[in-house]
């Protein structure tokens, strides 16, 4: 993930993970300089081949400006290999799309992440500007402006304590007013202190218990921020969703936690870093060039030094990169490696790991009750649909025809 800005974002949004990073980098927050920018293209095709993608994320990378993507689009091409593909994709807040950004992505064939949270009931509480207005307006214009463009792009939700407890209302959202025929689902997952604790940082004796009262958002002593997700309602909000879309949208909208899901059940690599065997692919790159380990562990202890001083290459695959991996698999906890969904959950994201299980072991991750229900309800579906594909028949039409029967009984 390339930040062409750092944190810097013209929003405020009471979970965002990424904001506290200004401490960090303080004045040098600014935009990618070219020379960055001209190294990291030069070094990111050079160590690949086949189908090569930039992601830009954030912060808010269009803060960078138009010509700054110009420019990264010069220089893809200046060091191209022959028979390389070059894919862009830019994940915005939207509150800056307008027809000219949308000409340009549509022309470039970008793939866009927009950010909403639901019903601007529900986006409004946590994504707010500098200025403490709300955003949820912007967000469906930037939608409409979108599908007037052809732009392709897909929605990225944040499952947060609010919108946890309005499923539908959320889904039916973003399917009949954003418009969205791709979407992402990811928890909110905030422990106190992570603004300067890295994931794993806490002290062994501080971990509460998956079993004890104060785990849950909200509960005195909570280990979370208010605003995470609660991990029961994340496994009714994920049922829920799958329900409706069982029902209704089979084949038509595209919900990549089900696709992930499928995929872990038909027996191949789960598409998505979170729900794979291991980790450490999915680095960050700085605007000043700093890469870290992951996007969610951008702390000095997991930096592992800058393009202008080491190949990207060479610290992809250093042993302490390699290492960060592996501890996903090797570092879980008894209850996980019995546990019968464990080839879907894998143990979800290692940063989410800070609790006890209930025979004092550590390691279990905060959302393990919820996944663990949404994956149980979800598997009869799943074999279905698995059955479906290894015998050569359509899937999509079965679920419909199996869906519409038990919609009936």
């Amino acid at each position: 993930m390339i930040k062409p800005v750092g944190p810097a974002c013209n929003l405020r949004c009471t979970y965002c993970y990424y904001l506290p990073k200004q401490a960090m980098f303080g004045p040098r927050s600014s935009v990618m300089s070219e020379e960055t920018l001209e190294e990291l293209t030069r070094q990111y095709i050079g160590s690949q081949d086949g189908v090569i993608t930039f992601n830009w994320q954030g912060g808010e990378p269009t803060l960078a400006g138009l010509d700054f993507f110009r420019r990264a689009l010069e220089l893809q091409d200046r060091y191209r290999w022959p028979g390389t593909v070059i894919e862009n994709t830019l994940q915005t807040n939207g509150t800056m799309l307008d027809d000219q950004w949308c000409r340009f992505l549509r022309d470039n064939r970008f793939l866009v992440g927009l950010s909403v949270d639901g019903p601007c009931s529900l986006h409004d509480l946590y994504r707010r500007d500098g200025k403490g207005r709300p955003t949820c307006e912007k967000v469906i214009q930037a939608a409409r402006a979108m599908r007037r463009h052809q732009v392709e792009f897909n929605t990225l939700t944040v499952v947060n304590r609010a919108n946890a407890r309005h499923p539908l209302q959320v889904y039916r959202f973003l399917r009949n007013v954003i418009g969205a025929r791709y979407m992402q689902l990811i928890p909110c997952v905030e422990p106190k202190g992570y603004e300067s604790i890295p994931p794993g940082g806490q002290h062994e004796e501080t971990l509460a218990s998956i079993e004890g009262p104060s785990v849950r958002p909200g509960a005195p002593g909570s280990p979370v921020t208010d605003w995470s997700v609660d991990p029961e309602d994340y496994g009714a909000f994920m049922i829920a969703l799958f329900d409706e879309w069982l029902r209704n949208d089979v084949g038509r909208v595209f919900v990549m936690n089900f696709e992930v899901a499928l995929a872990s059940w038909l027996g191949l690599p789960a598409p998505a870093c979170v729900f794979a065997e291991r980790c450490g692919n999915a680095l960050a790159v700085e605007h000043d060039g700093s890469v870290y380990s992951c996007d969610h562990y951008v702390y000095p202890e997991h930096r592992l030094g800058t393009i202008h001083e080491t190949e990207l290459a060479v610290m992809v695959y250093s042993d302490r990169q390699v290492r960060f991996g592996k501890d996903k698999a090797e570092g879980l906890p008894a209850r996980c490696r019995s546990c019968d969904v464990l080839f879907a959950c894998r143990g979800e994201c290692p940063r989410n790991r800070f609790l006890r299980d209930p025979n004092g072991e550590m390691g279990l991750n905060y959302l393990c009750p919820g996944l663990r229900r949404f994956f149980r309800h979800i598997d009869p579906w799943m074999r279905l649909m698995v059955a479906e594909v290894q015998a050569g028949r359509s899937a999509e039409n079965v679920m419909r025809s199996h869906a519409a029967r038990a919609g009936r009984r």
